[in-house]
């Protein structure tokens, strides 16, 4: 009984590849987790707030006059985003910092990278398709999404390398 099991079980004739570097947070180095923290960096990037305090006077004055339909929010209004936590700024700064890990002489992977790591933060949708940035860039779609790829290796080569 025991050697007909044996002889159903698959035999592993090639050795287990090496085991990949891990990152503090337990994740292993590979395109997809820098794919996912650039895109988490860019909805957190597109979530910060466009102003931010002023030193000018604000004065308030109350509009005592109100219609029915201003008074129970009626109005249009647009929603906006969360203001991200000060640790999602942290992650943000830490991801954003890979961008430079391509080389200069690779300009145009750098910008194919950084656009397409800009995500909406409520939609989750990509402010840059691909073929938004094929026009933009006057190549073919299929071309951005191989030069994306080609920089997601890049920086995945580079992190790996990184004491």
């Amino acid at each position: 009984m025991t050697a007909l099991r044996l002889s159903r079980m698959p035999a592993c004739a090639a050795p287990k590849p090496p085991v990949r570097p891990v990152m503090t947070t337990g994740h292993e180095i590979d395109a997809d987790y820098v794919v996912y923290r650039l895109e988490e960096a860019g909805a957190t990037l597109l979530a910060l707030p466009g102003t931010g305090y002023s030193t000018r006077l604000r004065t308030s004055s109350l509009d005592i006059v109100r219609t029915a339909l201003e008074s129970y929010g009626w109005t249009a209004t647009q929603i906006r985003p969360h203001v991200p936590s000060a640790e999602k700024i942290t992650r943000m700064d830490e991801a954003m910092s890979w961008i430079p890990l391509i080389p200069l002489e690779t300009y145009v992977l750098r910008r194919v990278v950084g656009a397409r790591s800009l995500v909406h933060p409520i939609t989750d949708r990509h402010l840059f398709p691909w073929r938004r940035l094929g026009t933009a860039l006057g190549a073919d779609h299929k071309a951005i999404q191989r030069w994306h790829a080609k920089g997601i290796a890049t920086i995945v080569a580079a992190l790996k390398c990184a004491p």
